[in-house]
Formats: structure tokens, C-alpha cells, sequence
């Protein structure tokens, strides 16, 4: 045809599926607009920029590009420039040649491609279509063996994937009130670890040619009294920002070289370090850090009861238990013992006297601290007179057993006659939710030897029963990561349904029909099939990254289908009615080989620098990219192949309603004439 035609021709016969792929696409993303938690805070973005992209692609795709079209290929030319221009004669004669090069380059392809197409694609459509539904269990089976692959554990699911951080930090917890002599010789300890971990993994290196700049670690740094590093980290993962200061805490980090550069993960370097510290006694919580980002602990257990003393016991035996996992590490709970106190009791002969706990205290205050007997102005100041026991008589503990206590008839007995005190420790501080008294378990799991899903699912479902029965009134909460994976794999799933529903509404559109939207949407589970695979292939565990990338992947493959279902449709108009469905759906297959091959070839190539890229700033959406990659690639296969089939055996149980139908009315009008006959 005359180019211009071509292309009016050709955006007529493509507008439509195009148009309707693309809505599909965007319908697809949409779900991460309404992801909760904070994943849906980090990755809202995606879908904004992906559906003005596509939104801009698709009025580029039906204007721009056929105006481009319509002028035809340029012709090429037999003869290189004439000779008088000496000047542009070399750089002419340059791009000449590799245009030359390149149009034999793209007629090998064709070549190769039409060869490929007639030796290989139609002889294996042929066969599909014959063994249609021998190909279609084959189908079936691997979405079977997938599932299988992922229920069974052998491919786990993580909530968020660990990223390579530049950083590696220690945070020390000591008991309230510890000097800060103490915490400085702790804090040495771990520092000296520090040290002693970098010379050995400087003497692994020293047979390398590498120059200093590719040491793992760079630099040491501690502090004493504040955990900055890890307040970030709570910060990161949703927490309360903010460093506390105290003289029973600290910190040591350790600054990594690029992750690109080392051979040595962060996870790695701190199971090493951990190690080398060994156990320090009297430490309340030795945690460590080494991803980029936190998105909560990977064991979070928050218990309730009203009763103080079952919820102390019930944490000290709920950690015990934890501890037990293989690969759990760095067991803590956030009941905090607070400084050093003295205790009062009021005695029984002090009760029999009349005397009460309030009253005991209050005395004791006023004679070490003082009342306030009045206030005297001087100018513009208030002097208040506090009436206390003189120095000298409240300088140690035992000058409180010396004290004599006043009852309410007004005699004075002696301090051991109405009351006894004792040494001990309060609360640091006192967490509530929903004005009950809770105490939060965590814990830490190296994903290379468990699963934190597979430890809470048991401690679920066998061991937590058993100790809320021990202990009447106790509750538990997952809180911590399992909070957010429950948020956001919740609403994302949600989403996701509602992309479905909205996807098969709109492919119901243009095909006027209720079943051929099935057939399009088939490809879905099939892609799927592919992101797993693609996770096994790369080594990645699936996580909620993987899901966005899967939601995203449920609008992508249906484009294909789409298009290959609405050229058989066409075939079939064309064609006319008594036409053989069977040679207008394999013409129909090679005529979209070369654009379904081409589509996601460029998807995937599109998405390889991500696959391949090592810097920490791409490590987020890996798993998103391998889902979409994988995906594409595997669901090409499977519109080539199972779209065609699917709509034939659509046509099949069609042709069987029809011929039940016809039989059925026979019988109907054989019984009516039978009914009729004795009348007439």
C-alpha cells in the first residue's frame, strides 16, 4: 500500500486493543495506590509515574508514530557520494556503509525469524491444537508444581528483602542506673571485637593485589551514652525518631566499603562479629543492624495481662522458648528494670495501728525530703521553708530504720515496729495499649537458616495456646514486621482482586462477550508461573516487592493476549462462517509472533540493568523486576501457545452447548407432537 494508507490502515486495525491494553496496564498499578502500611508510603510513586508514562506512550503509539510512518522508509541508495565532495566524503561514506550493514543485519533477522516461525512455531501449534487439552493439563501442572514450590518452602517468603548497607552497628543496653565506667568497658569489649574482626578479614584479603580502598572495613566508631544508629533504624521502619541519652547505653559501628566492592555481605560480617563478642554478662539487649533498611522486627510478640508478675513470668518463658529456633538471634523484650529503689511494706501491727501505705510514704518523704511549711517574699522571688530531718540524721539508709512513724491516734512507734523496707528495682517504664499493660518480645532471624513466618506460624498454632492457658486473662499480638506484612499483603491482595474485576470489565468492552475476557486473562497465572521461576533462577526469596511486581505483571501479559484474540476475531469475520478455525487461528498466531516476541523481549531488556545492577540503591526493586522480567518472558510462551488453545476449546464446549441445545429441543418438539397426535 502507499505509506500513508499503511499507516491509517494500521492504526485503524490496532487502536482498539492498544487503547484497551494500555487501560488495563494502568488498572494493573493501581492497586499501589492503597497499599497500606509502610510499604505503601516507600513505593506509592511507582504507580503514579508508570501511568503517565504509559498514558503518554499510548498517545505517541496512535498519533505520533504514524505520522512517521506515512513517509515510508527512505530509499536506499547504489551509489555513495559523488567525488567533488572531498570534504563530507569519508564521514558520508562512514554512515553509508553502516546503513548498508545495518539493513543486511535486519534482513538476516527476518530471515532467521520468518525460518523459526514457519520450522519450528507452526509445527508446534499444529500438534498443541490437535493435543489441545493434553497441552492445556501440561499447562496446569505447572502452576500445580509452582504453588507447590512456594507452599512446600522451598522458595520462602520474605517481608522485606535484607539490603546491603554501607554500615554495620552493635547497640549495648545495660541496666538502668549502670555507671558510665561500666558501659565504657563494655563498649571496649565490643570495639576490640571490632579490631580483632578487621585484622582477620585484612589477612583473608592480603593475598589480593587491592588497593586500600577496597578494605570491608573502613572505619570504627563508638559512643557511649546514645544509639543514633539505631534510632535511625527505628526511624526507618516506622518508629519514634529521636536518640535517648543514658549512661547504660551504647553503640559501636563499623563503616563497610561499597557493596559492590567487598565479597562479604553485611549479614555475614556481623554473624562473624557476634561471635568474637561472645556472651557479656549482665547485659539487658546486645542487638545488631547491618540492612539499609528495617521494616520492623522479624519476631515481634506483644503479650497483655493485668496481671504484672504472669506477664513477667510468661515473657521470661515465652524468650526461652524463641531462643530454642534454629537461626533466631539477639532474643530482647522492652521491660526495662529501673534504678535502684527502697520498697516499703506496712507491717501487721502497723496496719492494726491504723497505719496506711499512703500515710508511711508521705512520712517518710517529709522527713528526707521535706514539707513545705511556708513561703516567704523577697522582692520578686518565693522562698519556701521546707521542714526535714537535719543533715545529719538523713545522710545513709540506716537513719530511716531509726525514724519513728506517727499514727493516726497520734503516737510515735519505731520505723521496724510499723513497716519494713527492701531494696529492689522499678519500672523504667510502664507500655500500654488499649490501657492494658503489655510487654513486647523480639527477635532477630538470619533468613539463610529459617524463616520468620515459619517460626510464628508454630509458635501460633502450638505453643502460645498453651501459655495463655497457663496464665489466665494473657493475650498476644504479632506486631513488628508481621504487623506490616499483614497491612500491606492484605490491601495489596484486596487491590488486587479489584484490578481483576476491573481488567475483565474492560476487556469485556471491545469483545462484547463474557468467556473470551477469560481467555485473555488465562495468561495471568501463567506469568506467575514465570515470577517464581524467575526468583528460583536469580536466588531471590519472594517478597512484598515480588508482589507489586506481580500485580504490575497481571496488566502487562494480558496486552499480548488481547491483541492475538482480537486478530483471530478479526480472521473469523473476514473469513466468514464454515471457515476452519484451526488454520485461522495458527494464521493468526504467526502474524503476532513477531510483535509478542518483540514485546517482551524489549521488557525484558528494559528490565536486565536493574536485574544486574549491584548498587544499594537498586537492591529495592529487584524482586520487582524479576517478576515482571520473568513473567513476560514466560507468558510469551504461553500466548503463542495456550491463548490459542484456550480458544479453541472455548469453541469446543461452545459447539458441545449448541448440539446439547438442538438435541435437547428435538426431544422437546417429538414430545409435543406426540402429545398432539391422539387429538388430531
Amino acid at each position: 500500500m502507499e505509506p500513508g494508507t499503511a499507516a491509517r490502515m494500521g492504526v485503524q486495525e490496532i487502536a482498539k486493543p492498544i487503547t484497551f491494553a494500555v487501560l488495563t496496564t494502568i488498572v494493573a498499578f493501581s492497586p499501589m495506590f492503597f497499599v497500606e502500611g509502610l510499604m505503601g508510603k516507600f513505593f506509592e510513586i511507582f504507580p503514579i509515574v508508570i501511568i503517565l508514562m504509559l498514558l503518554f506512550s499510548l498517545v505517541e503509539s496512535l498519533l505520533i508514530l504514524p505520522t512517521h510512518l506515512r513517509h515510508g522508509q527512505p530509499e536506499r541508495k547504489e551509489s555513495p557520494l559523488p567525488h567533488v565532495f572531498v570534504l563530507v566524503r569519508p564521514f558520508y561514506l562512514t554512515l553509508f556503509y553502516a546503513d548498508k550493514w545495518l539493513h543486511e543485519l535486519q534482513d538476516n533477522v527476518s530471515r532467521l525469524l520468518r525460518r523459526f516461525v514457519e520450522g519450528v512455531y507452526v509445527p508446534l501449534l499444529k500438534n498443541a491444537l490437535a493435543w489441545r487439552y493434553v497441552t492445556l493439563s501440561i499447562g496446569v501442572g505447572a502452576i500445580i508444581l509452582t504453588i507447590g514450590l512456594v507452599a512446600g518452602g522451598i522458595l520462602r517468603f520474605v517481608f522485606f528483602p535484607p539490603v546491603e548497607n554501607e554500615f554495620v552497628s552493635a547497640h549495648l543496653t545495660l541496666a538502668e542506673g549502670t555507671p558510665v565506667e561500666v558501659t565504657d568497658r563494655y563498649i571496649s569489649l565490643i570495639e576490640d571485637s571490632a579490631v580483632q574482626l578487621q585484622n582477620q578479614l585484612e589477612g583473608e584479603m592480603s593475598g589480593d593485589d587491592a588497593g586500600d580502598e577496597t578494605h570491608v572495613i573502613r572505619n570504627i566508631m563508638a559512643a557511649i551514652g546514645e544509639q543514633p544508629n539505631a534510632a535511625r533504624a527505628q526511624q526507618n521502619a516506622g518508629g519514634l525518631t529521636g536518640s535517648a541519652t543514658s549512661s547504660h547505653i551504647g553503640e559501636v559501628v563499623l563503616g563497610l566499603s561499597p557493596s559492590e566492592t567487598r565479597n562479604i555481605s553485611g549479614e555475614e560480617i556481623v554473624n562473624h562479629w557476634r561471635e568474637l563478642i561472645g556472651p557479656i554478662p549482665d547485659v539487658v539487649e546486645l542487638s545488631f543492624t547491618s540492612s539499609l533498611f528495617n521494616a520492623g522486627e522479624a519476631i515481634n510478640i506483644e503479650l497483655s495481662s493485668p496481671n504484672p508478675d504472669d506477664l513477667q513470668q510468661a515473657t521470661a518463658e515465652l524468650k526461652r522458648t524463641v531462643a530454642n529456633y534454629d537461626g533466631v538471634m539477639d532474643v530482647a523484650d522492652d521491660f526495662r528494670p529501673g534504678k535502684q529503689e527502697i520498697r516499703l511494706h506496712v507491717t501487721p501491727e502497723g496496719e492494726a495501728l491504723g497505719i496506711t501505705m499512703a500515710g508511711l510514704s508521705r512520712q517518710v518523704r517529709q522527713a528526707f525530703y521535706g514539707e513545705e511549711a511556708q513561703r516567704i517574699q523577697r522582692g520578686r522571688d518565693d522562698v519556701r521553708v521546707m521542714v526535714r530531718y537535719p543533715e545529719s540524721d538523713r545522710r545513709s539508709l540506716g537513719d530511716m530504720e531509726n525514724m519513728r512513724i506517727r499514727t493516726p491516734a497520734g503516737i510515735e512507734v519505731p520505723f521496724s515496729l510499723a513497716a519494713r523496707a527492701e531494696m529492689g528495682r522499678g519500672y523504667s517504664n510502664i507500655r500500654r495499649t488499649d490501657r492494658k499493660r503489655v510487654v513486647t518480645v523480639t527477635a532477630d532471624v538470619d533468613d539463610a537458616v529459617a524463616s520468620s513466618n515459619d517460626i510464628l506460624t508454630d509458635l501460633t498454632s502450638s505453643y502460645l495456646p498453651s501459655l495463655m492457658a497457663k496464665y489466665p486473662n494473657l493475650t498476644y499480638t504479632l506486631e513488628g514486621q508481621q504487623r506490616n506484612q499483614q497491612e500491606s499483603v492484605e490491601s495489596l491482595s484486596f487491590g488486587f482482586l479489584v484490578a481483576l474485576l476491573v481488567i475483565y470489565g474492560l476487556l469485556a468492552i471491545p469483545f462484547k462477550s463474557y468467556v473470551q475476557p477469560m481467555i485473555i486473562m488465562s495468561v495471568i497465572p501463567f506469568g506467575i508461573v514465570g515470577a517464581v521461576m524467575g526468583h528460583l533462577i536469580m536466588g531471590f526469596a519472594i517478597s512484598l516487592l515480588s508482589l507489586f511486581g506481580i500485580v504490575a505483571l497481571s496488566g502487562v501479559v494480558v496486552n499480548d493476549s488481547l491483541v492475538l484474540v482480537d486478530f483471530i476475531n478479526r480472521g473469523r469475520e473476514r473469513a466468514g462462517e464454515g471457515a476452519d478455525l484451526h488454520e485461522i487461528i495458527r494464521n493468526a498466531g504467526v502474524a503476532r509472533f513477531r510483535p509478542v516476541l518483540l514485546t517482551s523481549l524489549t521488557t525484558f531488556a528494559g528490565l536486565t540493568p536493574i536485574l544486574l545492577e549491584k548498587s544499594l540503591q537498586a537492591q529495592f526493586l529487584i524482586p520487582m523486576a524479576i517478576s515482571l522480567g520473568f513473567g513476560v518472558l514466560f507468558a510469551t510462551a504461553i500466548t503463542l501457545i495456550l491463548v490459542p488453545i484456550c480458544y479453541y476449546i472455548l469453541e469446543d464446549g461452545l459447539a458441545f452447548l449448541a448440539r446439547a441445545r438442538n438435541r435437547l429441543r428435538g426431544q422437546v418438539l417429538e414430545s409435543a407432537e406426540a402429545v398432539e397426535t391422539p387429538a388430531s
